[in-house]
């Protein structure tokens, strides 16, 4: 296994800040689909009791991502990118990230081990408003694959 088996339990000082804004949030919506207003329209958001507009559930992944990049790039974890496929996702909602918040990302690498030859890496980031209020946990499984 190329991937350094050492790097479970490390975790990498946070990420960020990433800003989170009612464009993004709505182009998001679009992309997968989503017709609720709550994610395009302040005026429905706050009706929904919300201060603005709310991003999608999966919206987390693309600020988890680009915590695990951290680690993914790191030249002494051992991995290949280019033989990365993505295995699992699941998150953990405290609340909703929602257009205004300042995010920040923590990422640990949970476990790193063999499976079949290939490397099985799951990492853990929790995901933070600046002041520290908790807003997902996302889980996530890479597969690394291994040689020919």
């Amino acid at each position: 296994m190329a991937v350094n088996a050492d790097f479970a339990g490390r975790s990498y000082p946070p990420s960020g800040p990433y800003a989170v804004d009612a464009a993004m949030l709505a182009a998001f919506a679009s992309a997968v689909g989503s017709q609720d207003p709550v994610h395009t329209s302040t005026e429905a958001a706050q009706a929904a009791g919300y201060r603005d507009v709310i991003a999608p559930p999966t919206f987390a992944v693309t600020i988890a991502q680009q915590c695990d990049a951290v680690f993914v790039q790191d030249p002494e974890a051992g991995i290949d990118y280019s033989r990365v496929v993505h295995g699992e996702q699941r998150f953990v909602h405290h609340r909703p990230i929602t257009a205004g918040d300042s995010v920040l990302g923590t990422l640990t690498v949970d476990t790193v081990r063999e499976a079949g030859g290939h490397a099985m890496v799951t990492t853990r980031t929790e995901l933070t408003t600046e002041e520290g209020e908790a807003l997902c946990t996302s889980t996530s499984t890479i597969v690394i694959r291994g040689g020919e």
